[in-house]
């Protein structure tokens, strides 16, 4: 895990696809694979780091991925099962937002 980086204290951060999968693993308290951790990285979830043979992840990012993600089973539970949070407008650029209004 000595990788260099240009960020300095960044460094600390990066962890790799199989650390990133046991770090998940006890902090969801349930089985994260290195595939799911993979899936994240392929979609676009969180930001890889590192060279396409070495991806290296944020760990901080992957915290807040997992936390956002526990914040939208919350607002399941108190609304219910039909909430579609893709609709909600605070995670929308402005741009997409005004599209079509004209003033």
């Amino acid at each position: 895990m000595s990788q260099l980086t240009f960020f300095g204290k960044e460094e600390e951060k990066l962890i790799n696809l199989k650390e990133a999968s046991v770090w998940a693993s006890e902090y969801l308290n349930r089985k994260v694979t290195i595939s799911n951790i993979s899936y994240l990285l392929q979609y676009g979830r969180i930001r890889k780091y590192g060279t396409n043979g070495n991806p290296l992840i944020n760990i901080e990012e992957l915290k807040d991925y997992y936390e956002s993600y526990d914040r939208e089973k919350q607002w399941k539970n108190k609304l219910g099962e039909d909430l579609n949070l893709s609709l909600s407008q605070n995670l929308l650029k402005m741009s997409g937002i005004s599209r079509g209004i004209r003033v």
